[in-house]
Parts: C-alpha cells; structure tokens; sequence
C-alpha cells in the first residue's frame, strides 16, 4: 500500500532536525515557518512575504477542521485592531462519535470533507459577502487530528487559489491565544493561560506570532482530566459539560484527591496522578449522591493547580511589565468553576481578568479568522504549499531547544 494511502494520512517522512539548537533556543517565543524551523514567521520586521501591507478593513474567511467541529467563519478586522464576526457556524460531530465515548479521527476526517463545503457556504451567506470582497483565506494548519486538518487547509488552499487571495495557514492554538480579541478590544501584551481538551500552558502574548512559553503539562492536559474521568464515571462524551453538571449538587470535601508537582517551582502542570486516582475511585462510588461529590472533588482539584500554577506565573509576569491582565482560554475556559477560581486569583494579584463569550472558547473559526487578518494585517502569509502538522507548539523554538517531551516522529509538542 502506497505512503499516500495510509488511513492515518500521516506523512511517511521522517522528521530531520537542521540547524543548531543554540539557534533555536535564541529564537524562544518565535513562530516558525511549518516547513523549516529557519524561517521567522514573528510580529517583528521579518514579513514571510514581500509587498504592500494592506490598508483599511480586512475582511477574512476562517476554516477550523482541527477535531470534531467543522466551522467557518467570516471576520472583520479594522486597522485600529477591533475584530467584528460578521458570521461564525459549527457543525459538531458529537452525535458521530457518542457511541465511541471519545473522537475517531477517521470518522472526524470524513464527516469534514461531508460538511466543509456547505458549512463555508452557509459562513458566507451569513456575512453577506460573496467572495470577491474578501482580502484573504485562513485555515487551521496544526496542531489536530492531521486527517481532519488537511481538509480544512485544503479547502482553504483551494478558495484562495481559485480567487487570487491570499493564504494564511494559522496554528490552531494562536487561535485560541488571540481569541478574547473577538469579544472586546484586549490590547497586547498578556499572560494567557490556554487550557483545552489536548493543550495546557501558560504564556507571555506579545503579539501575533510572539509569544513565549512559561510553562507546559507534562502529561495529560486539564481538559483531557475532565474527559476521560466522567468517561469512568459513565457520563458519556463530551464528558467535561457533564460533569460539571453533575458537580453543581456535590461535595467534593470527602475525597482527598492528589496534588500535583508541589515540589516543584515552575509552572508546568500534570493532571495524569489525579486522572488515575479519580478513575480509581470512580469504580467504587455507589449512590447517585457520591458520583456528584467525586465529580465536584474533581472540578475543584483541576481549577486549583490552574489557579496555583497561574498564581506563579503572574508574580514572574509582573515584575517585567506593568500592564497586567490575565486571559484564559480554550474549551475548559467555559467551565464556570474554573473561570470564578482563575479570576479570584488575578484580583488577588492586581490582574485584570478576561475571558473569550462562551461561544469563542470552544473550538470556532472566528478566531482562526482573527489570528489570519492579524497576521496579513502584518504582511504575513503562508506558501500554498504549507503542511498540515499534528504537533505545532505557539513557542515552537523553545519546544525544540528544551523540550517537555521527546520531539517523535510528529515533531515537538509543547
């Protein structure tokens, strides 16, 4: 069978590292090229492109395929920095992968090539704009299900071929960093904490394509805790919802679940310790009434160490910038324990706090829309040879030049 034809679509290449990591590690913070870790794609004054930057309105046609929702949407963004959705539809494949109790990335990739079309269509036809008034494309390019993102950035490739736009491949994280953008006018630069259900980190936001790791899971990520502790829990997919649900009528003080890294100083994460614990404990509870306690035990343990380890990395943030605001988002962003714990402790700390409207945590194209105006606002396009990638870290100079975890076949991945 051909390299081509392999059902997990992932390229048979092996990965050459190039360079000296002394480069790399001078590059920390920097935004790199996703077919060479020489190419500096930062907000600075090194465009990926030569030209004219464009001047006034743009207006930008975002494509998210990363996971299970295939979403459009239709962004503009003002040369001041105010963004305005003038569309935003999610088709969720949650009905599609129920049966399983977690996502299959084959029946993710085909119910994307099913929905892309129609869904764009519908973006468009929401925004009232055909596409001769866009400025340009912009489609998740990585991190994701590799077979569920080569739809979308095909697609993507494909509509500014056809029209003569220009293209941006965005990493779906940048998305979610710049995506309290989409809800008010947030100015940079910012600590961001980006917890999802495959991503937990914590951040200095300087700007699009500038930003620099401060601290990283080094196992499970916060949203994949929730997960598969209510798929224990027998509380079915998505689980996360659902056990905070169940959580609202629990009292998790009779569970003394573990703490994580107490030891330690930085601001990593680790959730696998209280995944397993939980897990454990799931197996023995018995009555309705002890299900929501371990549940409530659960949600408070994971908004605590978001709350410890964020606490860290503020008192580090402010002793180098005097513009302290605090942004937390991705999918466990709208859990509302999480958000009323993370914004006690950036008032705490004299943080002002932010997080994107409910509907922009989840994953959305509204802000891989926003993060492509940003960065062609800058001059900054991608080849239309751009390669889909599973592993895409924000600070990918510092995942390479220190890394977490091994780099692998698929590349760095935090």
């Amino acid at each position: 069978m051909p390299d081509w034809a392999r059902a997990s679509f992932e390229r048979r290449v092996p990965i050459r590292m190039t360079g000296d990591m002394n480069v790399a590690r001078a590059l920390w913070g920097r935004y790199l090229d996703p077919m060479s870790i020489g190419a500096d794609y930062s907000s600075g004054n090194h465009p990926a492109t030569e030209g004219q930057l464009p001047k006034g309105d743009l207006l930008v046609l975002g494509l998210e395929t990363s996971c299970d929702e295939t979403a459009a949407s239709v962004v503009r963004l003002t040369p001041d920095g105010t963004a305005t959705v003038l569309s935003s539809v999610v088709h969720s494949q949650i009905d599609d992968h129920a049966a399983f109790g977690g996502v299959v990335p084959e029946i993710a990739a085909r119910s994307h090539v099913e929905m892309i079309a129609g869904v764009t269509e519908r973006a468009m036809t929401e925004a009232g704009l055909g596409y001769g008034e866009l400025d340009g494309v912009a489609a998740t390019a990585g991190p994701g299900l590799v077979g569920g993102v080569m739809v979308g950035l095909s697609f993507g490739k494909a509509a500014a071929l056809a029209r003569g736009l220009p293209f941006v491949g965005v990493n779906h994280l940048e998305g979610h960093a710049v995506s309290a953008r989409l809800g008010a006018p947030v100015a940079y630069p910012f600590l961001l904490l980006l917890v999802s259900g495959g991503h937990c980190q914590l951040l200095e936001v300087r700007g699009i394509g500038d930003m620099s790791r401060l601290g990283t899971t080094i196992d499970d990520a916060a949203g994949e805790a929730f997960d598969k502790i209510a798929k224990a829990m027998g509380l079915g997919y998505p689980g996360g919802p659902a056990l905070e649900k169940l959580a609202a009528s629990g009292d998790g003080s009779r569970f003394d679940l573990p703490r994580a890294l107490l030891g330690r100083k930085d601001c990593d994460f680790s959730f696998s310790g209280l995944k397993t614990a939980a897990s454990r404990l799931a197996q023995t509870v018995e009555t309705d009434q002890d299900r929501a306690d371990l549940a409530d035990a659960v949600q408070s343990a994971i908004a605590r160490q978001l709350a410890e380890r964020s606490e860290r990395a503020m008192k580090d943030y402010a002793e180098k910038h005097a513009h302290r605001l605090f942004v937390v988002a991705g999918g466990v962003a709208a859990n509302r324990t999480v958000r009323s714990t993370l914004e006690s402790v950036a008032a705490k700390h004299g943080f002002s706090f932010f997080a994107p409207p409910m509907a922009y945590c989840t994953d959305n194209a509204a802000m891989i829309a926003l993060a492509g105006a940003e960065r062609l606002q800058l001059g900054l396009t991608s080849d239309i040879d751009t390669a889909a990638r599973p592993r895409w870290p924000l600070d990918e100079a510092r995942a390479l030049a220190d890394p977490v975890h091994p780099a692998g076949r698929k590349g760095a991945k935090a």
